[in-house]
């Protein structure tokens, strides 16, 4: 009786590799080198190693030892000033601002578009009829690229033709001012980048749906439970680790908010500033004022605070899929 699940061990024979078709039993023996114990190996991925130290390892290295020097743009010298940067940065009340915009968008935004995308997700998997088309119609928007989206939102979130506007009219609702109320003016990014992004969230969602074995709601049923009683049971916790990965995927997304907000306002940082993200301080800095320097110092601070998040939330995200 052979054991059950015991999967055979392959090797793959390196280039040159001379096999013996004489061993005893049949057995093919190798001879030569594999690619996974000699250094064949090495040079199938020297390619994007090169790749990714030319333009990954270097540019943060280089941006990191820029930090520490007075750069100009424009002057080309620069003057070694050490941790004055970083210093004059803890000072700089613009800094934080827009770190505060930034740190509430991404909460304002994340909470959405994992709500929505499980909700979607949720009402595709029951069997709707057509699920072909609501895939594409919820996927298509996260294909376009981020200039087309804006101006499709610049348009709907206009104060006197806007759609927006038009259906708050409809129902009675006075008109918003999207693009020029400081109120609302981030509101109009979040609004925007959901339904930009929630495509992809709802993809994951949908194949972790699909991974669920029919046969746990199978036992379910038998044991009577069905409906709200099956989602709260069965699918919510079995989404745990889905859960987790989307919330750690969105999270670093909406921290690197830069590209909607910059085009929907036109670099000004919308009505009174309060979509200027940290990313557009620093675009500003280094390439409208000059200051490489001091812009790499206020990246490499924010880059420091993002690897927090993320180590956060991927511990508390692996604690509970535990």
């Amino acid at each position: 009786m052979s054991a059950v699940g015991s999967a055979a061990q392959t090797t793959v024979p390196a280039p040159g590799a001379v096999l013996d078709g004489d061993a005893p039993g049949g057995v093919r023996r190798r001879r030569g080198p594999s690619l996974t114990t000699s250094r064949g190996g090495f040079w199938f991925v020297l390619p994007f190693l090169v790749v990714y130290a030319l333009f990954t390892l270097w540019p943060i290295v280089y941006g990191l030892g820029m930090s520490f020097f007075d750069t100009s743009l424009i002057s080309g010298g620069a003057q070694f000033v050490g941790l004055d940067n970083y210093a004059r940065l803890l000072g700089d009340g613009e800094v934080w601002r827009t770190l505060g915009i930034t740190l509430l968008f991404t909460l304002l935004s994340t909470v959405p578009l994992v709500l929505i995308s499980l909700g979607m997700a949720l009402l595709v998997h029951t069997g709707t009829r057509g699920q072909w088309f609501w895939r594409f119609a919820y996927f298509a928007p996260f294909l376009l690229p981020v200039a087309t989206v804006v101006l499709i939102w610049q348009w709907l979130f206009q104060g006197d033709f806007g759609l927006v506007n038009g259906a708050l009219g409809l129902v009675g609702l006075p008109d918003v001012g999207w693009l020029s109320d400081p109120a609302v003016g981030l509101w109009s990014v979040v609004v925007l980048t959901v339904w930009w992004t929630v495509g992809f969230n709802f993809l994951l969602y949908l194949a972790a749906l699909q991974a669920i074995p029919q046969t746990v709601y199978e036992a379910a049923a038998i044991d009577g439970a069905a409906g709200w009683r099956r989602l709260v049971s069965i699918t919510l916790p079995l989404l745990k680790v889905t859960t987790g990965l989307v919330l750690t995927l969105q999270v670093l997304a909406s921290l690197k908010l830069f590209d909607q907000a910059y085009i929907l306002y036109g670099g000004s940082g919308g009505p009174g500033g309060v979509a200027a993200p940290v990313l557009q301080y620093v675009y500003d800095t280094g390439f409208v004022n000059y200051r490489l320097g001091y812009a790499a110092a206020i990246s490499y601070v924010f880059f420091l605070i993002i690897i927090v998040v993320s180590l956060v939330q991927a511990g508390i995200s692996r604690r509970r899929s535990a």
